[in-house]
């Protein structure tokens, strides 16, 4: 698969063959499935990769460098309660997730730092979304935590999505995410729920 695609790193743009043709890769991006994923990428990607508050990467096709999608990754604490309606994590899985985190008796929960796929979206401009699934996009953000897991350690990515049948089906039928809880936006003019999933590496 990682044949097909070219990821390149918004720190290292201008150590990559596109250079300075990178703003206008990023500008080509549309995502009506998503405004937040486009607007995130055209306004705030770069500004948050220098920053070191989250690193974004770049999916282009192998072929013609066109910009198939792109996902952003960060580090971020969680809290996982347990005995919480909403955890849905197996034994198994909690057993591993304790290897790696502190339990708060107060809160009956574990508390970690985790690997978060903060944006994940694909390029609807010109039907290249025709030439990646979501799954193989998600994939190449798992294999890049991977690398990083390799160097550092840790092994629980999580991210969040909102509650709708298609979302909840990609990333836990298809993609082998479980549920361990949700939260509400913080934006007063359109709040609305987020599920949390997590999955092990």
């Amino acid at each position: 698969m990682a044949a097909d695609f070219s990821i390149i790193n918004l720190n290292e743009f201008n150590e990559s063959e596109y250079g300075d043709d990178i703003e206008s890769i990023i500008s080509d991006f549309t995502c009506p499935k998503n405004s937040d994923v486009e607007k995130f990428l055209h306004k705030s990607a770069m500004e948050f990769t220098k920053k070191k508050q989250s690193v974004t990467y770049l999916v282009l096709s192998s072929d013609n460098g066109s910009l198939l999608g792109y996902f952003s990754l960060a580090v971020k604490p969680i809290t996982i309660e347990i005995g919480n309606n909403a955890t849905d994590i197996s034994k198994t899985m909690r057993r591993k997730i304790e290897r790696v985190s502190k339990f708060d008796e107060m809160r009956n929960c574990y508390v970690l730092s985790a690997y978060l796929i903060a944006q994940l979206g694909k390029n609807f401009s010109d039907n290249a979304n025709q030439k990646i699934t979501g799954s193989q996009l998600l994939q190449l953000a798992v294999n890049q935590i991977k690398e990083v897991q390799g160097l550092i350690g840790g092994m629980v990515i999580f991210l969040e999505a909102e509650r709708t049948d298609k979302l909840l089906k990609f990333y836990i039928s298809d993609n082998g995410f479980a549920e361990f809880g949700s939260r509400y936006t913080e934006n007063k003019d359109d709040p609305h729920e987020l599920v949390q999933m997590l999955k092990v590496i």
